[in-house]
């Protein structure tokens, strides 16, 4: 799946247009490299998310086309 709609998907970020500025900035790093949003993300890979000052680590748990709200948080892991 496509980081962008990843992290839509999972709710890490709200919009899948968000996502992709956030990937266009760099400010997105999947296993300790920049992204682009068209990277596919598997089981296992780490994501690092720059929010301002504030940076969310997360290990990616389970990849689905579609979750709902109360199904988006077993997609991933705080780390």
């Amino acid at each position: 799946m496509r980081l962008d709609k990843f992290l839509k998907v999972s709710r890490l970020i709200k919009r899948r247009t968000v996502a992709n500025e956030a990937c266009d900035a760099g400010r997105v790093t999947v296993n300790g490299k920049v992204a682009k949003a068209s990277l596919n993300v598997k089981e296992g890979d780490i994501l690092e998310i720059a929010f301002g000052s504030r940076t969310v680590k997360a290990e990616v748990l389970d990849v689905k086309e579609t979750a709902r709200k109360d199904e988006a948080r077993e997609l991933f892991r705080y780390l």
